[in-house]
């Protein structure tokens, strides 16, 4: 188990540097809701397509192949970029190409990890090791704003590029050489049902679990609702506080920070007796801080309630995770997961084209109030809902 998570964290740190370098390049040089609209379709569209696929891949085939493979496509269409670069050729747009090929790797990968942590760990011990992962990625979170802050003012873009690669090199090697995983059993079924018939057995085990449609309505509207607080507070800084790249970097820092105590606090705790009612305390308080951002005039406060909303945010994700790796039976959960990645990569880009445009219209603060409100109305509806607090109490 550590050697995988290791591998994830190494290869994890190495595209976190890039998402920065990429995000903070587009946002200083064009100041634009609109160009980050279009950054954040190609970011997150390609996986929403292919996530289907990869559900099905993630239940049919063995998901170690599978997250290795596309670490390797996500290193070598990175160092095709950092090459071009190099030659003099620095358009805007490839760096929308390349994150969107790099976006389908991510959708192939996903499910894969989300449903191989079941196979290597059991289930009592899984909201542990999911607030231990979320610890890890806060860490990166932590540290990847830093370095690449310092490689921006110092160095290029292309220096972040190489890093990728070489991590993502480190990660694929770990996995091929020191991770010995077994293929799950429907994997060594070596069943041949069409993809499409696959997926659709997937959206009938939805359907006949009234939970699941219940649990991912709510979190499509969760997710649409928090857009704005996700990818429009770095804009909301350059226009309100000033266009210093170290205000950019402290926001990252806090808020993973914030993700560092939440996830340790999950992995101590792990929650309330029902997933449910944390997922709807922990949603509450990340409405409430996101409004908080949309009044505060003071960015010494607006960093603080960022670092709360980061304390918050495992306290959601953890047991959003484990309560499908807990109720979802083993040889479906790739194709569960494949549709809750679907949700998760589709919901916050439709957001933004409804709030980016926006954005570029009426102050970012307007928007933040009004997506906290809604937030926090919606977390308590789910800690509300019968049927969703049965299927979130904890197993005996």
């Amino acid at each position: 188990m550590a050697l995988f998570l290791t591998s994830q964290f190494i290869s994890l740190f190495g595209s976190s540097l890039v998402g920065f370098a990429i995000f903070w390049y587009i946002t200083l040089k064009t100041e634009s809701g609109v160009m980050m609209t279009l950054y954040i379709l190609c970011g997150f569209l390609p996986t929403f397509l292919v996530s289907p696929f990869a559900g099905v891949w993630a239940d049919r085939y063995h998901r170690k192949l599978l997250i290795w493979s596309a670490d390797a496509v996500i290193a070598l269409v990175t160092l095709i970029l950092a090459l071009v670069f190099l030659a003099g050729y620095e358009a805007v747009w490839l760096l929308f190409l390349i994150s969107a090929i790099r976006a389908l790797g991510t959708g192939v990968q996903t499910p894969a990890v989300s449903a191989i942590l079941p196979q290597m760990v059991p289930k009592e011990h899984l909201v542990k090791v999911n607030g231990i992962n979320s610890s890890m990625n806060a860490a990166i979170s932590f540290v990847a704003p830093i370095v690449s802050a310092a490689l921006l003012t110092w160095s290029t873009i292309e220096s972040i590029l190489f890093i990728d690669v070489a991590t993502a090199t480190v990660a694929v090697l770990v996995l091929l050489t020191m991770l010995k995983i077994p293929k799950h059993q429907r994997a060594e079924d070596n069943r041949t049902e069409s993809y499409f018939g696959n997926f659709a057995e997937g959206l009938r085990y939805i359907q006949k679990h009234g939970y699941l449609k219940i649990y991912f309505l709510f979190n499509a509207a969760f997710l649409f609702c928090s857009a704005p607080a996700a990818f429009l507070t770095p804009l909301q800084v350059v226009r309100s506080f000033g266009e210093e790249v170290w205000r950019l970097t402290a926001i990252e820092i806090a808020f993973s920070s914030g993700m560092m105590a939440g996830g340790a606090v999950m992995a101590a705790w792990g929650g309330f007796s029902n997933r449910v009612r944390t997922m709807a305390f922990a949603g509450a308080f990340l409405g409430g801080c996101t409004l908080g951002l949309g009044v505060v005039p003071n960015f010494w406060i607006y960093l603080l309630i960022m670092a709360i909303c980061g304390v918050a945010l495992p306290m959601f994700n953890t047991p959003a995770t484990v309560l499908l790796q807990e109720k979802v039976e083993e040889h479906y959960l790739g194709r569960i997961f494949g549709v809750f990645s679907m949700i998760s990569t589709s919901m916050m880009p439709l957001g933004m084209l409804l709030f980016g445009p926006v954005a570029d219209l009426v102050p970012i603060e307007w928007l933040l109030v009004a997506t906290g409100v809604l937030i926090m109305a919606l977390s308590l509806w789910m800690g509300s809902n019968r049927i969703l607090l049965e299927a979130g109490q904890r197993p005996p």
